[in-house]
């Protein structure tokens, strides 16, 4: 039987925080949903370190990454996680409002996955997270362990 891989969400909008869970909930998506408010806790989540340093499990089935964060924003924590074997091939999906080109451009170029909007009407949103959950942490087949970067376990 697989196991289900956590979905790291690293988003400081606590509104925006609610509609993605209540439409990740609304997809009976059973992945367990770790929700981190910036982009230093997010690295802390992906290393192990300080609140997650006794955390099980390795890497997550993908990362739901707002750009605009405190401490380290969104393309700071992408160049990090690209930067490092252990989280290269990590599915990283930019979820923000931004539409800035130069956002759009520089995710590209640091390898995210995908470049998605906040939509702003309410139902948009909803399906948007709803397709993006069901994509990368259920139909999305990753590399075999073999052939995958090391990663903590």
């Amino acid at each position: 039987m697989t196991t289900l891989k956590r979905i790291l969400l690293a988003e400081d909008n606590e509104n925006d925080v609610e509609l993605t869970m209540t439409a990740l909930a609304e997809n009976n998506l059973a992945n367990e949903v770790v929700v981190v408010r910036d982009g230093a806790e997010a690295w802390e989540f992906l290393c192990h370190e300080g609140a997650f340093a006794s955390r099980n499990g390795g890497n997550p089935a993908v990362v739901l990454l707002d750009l605009k964060m405190p401490k380290v924003d969104g393309l700071e924590l992408l160049r990090r996680m690209r930067e490092d074997q252990r989280f290269r091939t990590v599915p990283v999906v930019v979820l923000t409002s931004s539409r800035e080109e130069s956002d759009i451009v520089q995710s590209y170029q640091l390898g995210v996955n995908a470049f998605v909007v906040k939509p702003v009407a309410f139902e948009e949103f909803m399906q948007a997270v709803r397709n993006l959950g069901l994509f990368w942490a259920v139909l999305n087949e990753p590399p075999p362990d073999k052939h995958r970067s090391p990663s903590l376990a």
